[in-house]
């Protein structure tokens, strides 16, 4: 008897188990396509955020095996701990590349991570930034994320970026946030990541 009612009660738990699964199977169905439609509208607004010339935003072919390659070059680079997460071309609305939109991420930042979208023409330079994720301290790191501090970057076109505190910065530099450097420096080489994609990766 004990023997069958463990049975018993293990076949239950089973089909309870078996149940749930299904269910929450039908739920990840049913919200899925929501949630990626939700993100892509936020993704797509950065897109054009960082390159507003842009008609539209489409997938490089070998790009993850060159992001790979890039990624392995950055670990024992002068940039951190920084690295590509996604690279887009941009066209215009003949449907000709007008440069690329690149997700990059620094794990330098005060707080951690920061994650953004740095545009870049045709010609290397900068056509904007737009952070996607931080959660550093409001005041000092997040000052990141306002326009004073990202609009240094458009318009920049070279190889990589520094950071000064003079508040004088020249062609290849960038001014850091006053008491935020960490993050400044941070920022700088996530964008730093996304400039050695287009110089290695494509413009070879």
């Amino acid at each position: 008897m004990k023997n069958g009612g463990y049975m018993k009660d293990a076949l239950v738990l089973f089909v309870i188990t078996l149940i749930s699964g299904f269910l929450l199977g039908g739920v990840y169905q049913m919200t899925k396509e929501p949630i990626e439609k939700a993100n892509l509208a936020a993704n797509l607004a950065a897109y054009k955020t960082v390159f507003p010339e842009a008609a539209d935003f489409q997938s490089v072919d070998g790009s993850e095996e060159a992001i790979e390659s890039c990624n392995a070059d950055l670990v024992s680079g002068q940039f951190g701990n920084a690295g590509v997460d996604q690279v887009l071309q941009a066209v215009d609305g003949s449907g000709n590349g007008a440069g690329y939109v690149i997700t990059s991420y620094s794990e330098d930042s005060y707080s951690g991570l920061v994650r953004l979208s740095v545009g870049i023409k045709a010609d290397g330079s900068i056509s904007g930034v737009e952070l996607l994720e931080i959660s550093d301290t409001p005041g000092l790191g997040l000052k990141a994320a306002e326009p004073d501090f990202k609009n240094q970057y458009v318009g920049k076109n070279t190889e990589s970026l520094t950071v000064v505190k003079s508040g004088n910065a020249g062609d290849a530099e960038i001014n850091s946030i006053s008491g935020a450097t960490i993050t400044s420096s941070a920022v700088t080489n996530a964008v730093n990541a996304a400039l050695y994609y287009v110089h290695n990766y494509i413009n070879q």
